[in-house]
This record gives structure tokens, C-alpha cells and sequence, in this order.
């Protein structure tokens, strides 16, 4: 049983999956700018990938939290991040119709794997020290 003082393995890995996708989302977003097409949309791109990052830290703590192995939870942020920017290149097209499903679905890809990395090696639950 818990003692009063642990956070459960799922609370601590949905923790760290939320912090490190939203920042690593919100970052994604950022590097919009650098893009001049991309401009007009900036904040609804910087939005979007920090919701994004978020969804995928949350769906890939559900799966890492039943292992504790390092490549599934990898393997799971991965396929998670590839998913949800393939969704977001296939329902966003730039006013012109075009989509941009390689300059969505790496950084996605990318993201999902840290975010499961991350989780297996700093979300697992930890005492608290006592008061």
C-alpha cells in the first residue's frame, strides 16, 4: 500500500509527460516564426503544438505507466506523436490548400519519443522527504 507521502507511478508520469510535451509543443510552435508563410498563423500554430505536446505527454503516460521498460514507452511517443501530426498536417491546410505533413510529423515524431524517454527516466514515483 501508498504510503502518504509516494505519488503513484501513472500520477508522476502523467506529470512529467504534461510538463515536457507542452514546453517541447510550445517550442515546436515557436520555431514557426522562422517560416514566413507560416507568419500569419503564428499563434494559432504555437497554440496548437503546445495542446498537441500536451495531448501526446498524457496519452503516452497511460501506456508508459504499464511498463517500465525504456523502448515501448519510446515506440509509444513516438507512434502517439506521429499520429495526432498527421491529424493536425491532414485538418490544417495554409490558406493556399497546401499541407505540410513533413515539416509537422518529424517535429511531432520527435517530440513523442523525448516525451516517452523522459517519462520512463524521471517519472517513476519517488518518496517525499518528510516534513
Amino acid at each position: 500500500m501508498n504510503s502518504p507521502n509516494s505519488i503513484s507511478p501513472l500520477k508522476a508520469k502523467i506529470f512529467v509527460g504534461i510538463i515536457v510535451g507542452a514546453a517541447l509543443g510550445f517550442l515546436d510552435g515557436l520555431s514557426s516564426y522562422l517560416t514566413p508563410a507560416a507568419r500569419p498563423l503564428f499563434l494559432l500554430i504555437v497554440l496548437s503544438s503546445t495542446f498537441k505536446g500536451f495531448l501526446t505527454g498524457v496519452l503516452t503516460a497511460f501506456i508508459a505507466s504499464r511498463t517500465h521498460k525504456l523502448l515501448p514507452a519510446i515506440l509509444a511517443g513516438l507512434g502517439i506523436g506521429l499520429i495526432l501530426s498527421f491529424l493536425a498536417a491532414t485538418l490544417t491546410p495554409d490558406p493556399d490548400g497546401h499541407r505540410y505533413y513533413f515539416q509537422i510529423m518529424l517535429p511531432g515524431a520527435v517530440l513523442g519519443a523525448i516525451v516517452g524517454f523522459s517519462m520512463q527516466k524521471l517519472g517513476g514515483a519517488r518518496q517525499r522527504p518528510n516534513d
